[in-house]
Formats: structure tokens, sequence, C-alpha cells
């Protein structure tokens, strides 16, 4: 017989996590945790984390928890995930696929990469958190020290004009070459703005522009990703997209660049591997990243990303964001995410 228990975990920020659309100080997950009297000694942990204010499953504590108790019986029940009744709850599937596989292998490590293996780490971007215009060069200055390539900003909550000196402060040392530069600005620009901002962000060669406008502006959107002299990464744009009728329509009409790939809000790994598919048939780039999860989830994240042969910098987390968060051996090493010599302290 399958068992599953469920417990929370309210995880603390070390600092306050700023984007333009708010101010992040704790946060709240609930860890699966999957058993079987078939397999003695086997278990498996998932992490199912919505973002508030973000995700389409942000639902009221004692709703989720209803969404979630229901998923586990059905699970306990027929052995299977309801793919189907749980796309709009990317949070749960995610926690649900990410336990079997931990129940399955009985190992954090899922899947057999270098990566997993601890031979070779993920190149990641080095974040740079909303804050003054002081603390946030000094977050540049600190991940170049730490060997990133690929370097991200957070834009839009101070002034655009601070943004820019910051953005030539890297350009001033470092050749795009040298290091990569994204930004991303969480729909902070309006429609009206927009090209303008775009047009001063392309004389600073970047990358790309995760989500320049607000989510739902199609019309607006469709005409940046057009002629926008950056690519255009939608992010938020996807959540709610759960069907593969829903996602062919948003890269068909939007056609952006790229896309940015949260298992807890796009779909867990089965739909956004569903995404992935769909990005490939319009020659549309794609990253992983994860969002905000404990070191639980980003484990998942980084195991599974580690299989996709995918040649571009990550927006994988580091691990270090939280004062309470589980102890397991993922580090950074020269702008990698890595498995190092730690013990996998809640394994078996």
């Amino acid at each position: 017989m399958i068992h599953i228990d469920i417990c929370s975990k309210e995880l603390l920020f070390k600092k306050p996590a700023t984007t333009s659309r708010g101010t992040y100080t704790k946060r709240k997950s609930w860890f699966i945790t999957l058993s079987s009297d078939d397999r003695p000694g086997h278990k498996g942990i998932g992490e199912c984390a919505p973002l508030p204010y973000l995700s389409c499953d942000d639902l009221p504590i004692s709703q989720y928890e209803k969404v979630l108790n229901k998923a586990c019986q059905n699970f306990v029940r027929t052995g299977q995930i309801d793919t189907d009744s749980l796309c709009n709850y990317p949070s749960i599937l995610f926690g649900l696929e990410t336990a079997i596989l931990h129940f399955e292998k009985n190992r954090f490590s899922f899947f057999d990469t270098p990566f997993s293996r601890g031979e070779a780490g993920i190149p990641i971007n080095g974040l740079i958190w909303m804050d003054t215009y002081e603390n946030m060069l000094k977050q540049v200055e600190e991940k170049i020290e730490a060997g990133f390539r690929c370097i991200k900003l957070k834009i839009g909550a101070i002034d655009f004009e601070k943004e820019l000196e910051i953005l030539r402060f890297i350009r001033k040392h470092f050749s795009s070459k040298e290091i990569e530069l994204r930004v991303d600005a969480n729909g902070a620009f309006s429609p009206k703005e927009a090209m303008t901002k775009l047009d001063r962000l392309a004389e600073l060669d970047l990358h790309s522009i995760e989500q320049p406008i607000r989510a739902g502006q199609w019309e607006e959107m469709a005409r940046l990703t057009a002629s926008s002299p950056i690519p255009i990464a939608l992010d938020e744009e996807l959540i709610g997209h759960n069907t593969p009728e829903k996602k062919y329509k948003l890269l068909f009409l939007l056609r952006p660049q790229y896309i940015v790939l949260k298992p807890s809000l796009h779909g867990g790994i089965y739909g956004c591997s569903e995404w992935i598919t769909e990005a490939q048939n319009w020659k549309t780039g794609w990253w992983i990243t994860s969002a905000l999860e404990s070191n639980i989830g980003l484990n998942a994240i980084a195991q599974w990303c580690a299989t996709l042969d995918n040649p571009l910098a990550q927006g994988l987390g580091t691990g270090g964001l939280f004062t309470n968060n589980i102890d397991m051996p993922l580090s950074v090493d020269n702008g990698q995410l890595v498995i190092d010599d730690g013990q996998w302290t809640i394994d078996n």
C-alpha cells in the first residue's frame, strides 16, 4: 500500500527579495513524503511551492491544502498522477512528480548525468535583486568576482537611469563575449514607454529582457517581440496556459525569442516538457529557472535540467536565500551549480 504524508514549512528569506511586483520576506512550501509497504526503506520527497500573487494555483491556504490532499489521495488510490486534473495546479503536479522520482531511485540523484555524479556543474546566471543603486552595484561586483559569466538584473524598482548606470558599469569593464547580460522587468514597463526603454537598453548589448510589459497584453507584446532590438523572453506570460492548445496559441501569436520555464509555475516537468517541444517547433529558445523553492525543489529542477543538454546559462537558485533551508550538498562554484562533497542529510 502507498502512503503519503504532507507537512508544511515557512521559509524565511535572509534579506527581503524584491521584484517590481513586491517584496518577499517569507514563503510557504508543502512537502509530500511518499512511501510504500511493498518497498520498505524507500521514500520520496517532493516540494509544492506556489508563489504568492503569481502562481495560477496561488489559493487560500485551506483551499490549496484541500486540492493537495485530494491529489495525493487520488495517487494513493490509483498509483498514477492525473495530469489532466492537475494541469492548473502546477506546483502540486511538480511536487508529486519529483516525489515519485525520488521514491523510484531512492536517492536524490534522479538521473545519471555528469551533474548528478558530481563531475560537472550547470552554468547559471548570477541574479542581481532589486535594491538601492549602491547595493545592486555591490551585488554585481560580488557575482563577477565569484566567477559568473552571465549576470541577470531585476529592473523596474529603482530609477531607470540608475539601472542603466549599473549596466554601463558592467559593459565598461566586460564585453558581451566576457559577460552575458540579461534583465528581467517583471512587467514593469508600460506599453507606451516600452520601446523607448528597449532602444536604450539595446545600446548595452544585452542577451535578452524578460517580460518587459505585464502579461495579458497580447497585442502590445506581439508588437514588441516583432520589433524589439533586444530578444524578448516570456515568463509570467506563460502562467495559466497549461494545455498544448493554449501553448501553441501563445507561441503562434506572440512569437517570443525565448521562454523561461519554471516547473512550479508552468506545469511541472510534464508541462515544461510540452513547452519545450512546442518552443522547438517555433525555433524559440528556452531555459529553465527555479522559483524560490527550498533545496528540495531546487535539486529536483537541477537534476531534470541536467538531462536537457541546453548550453544557455540556466536560472537556477543557489540554495542560499533562506535562513532555514534544508541542508543538501548544492553549492555554486565559478558560476555553476554543483553537487559538492556534502551529505544528503535527509536522504536514505
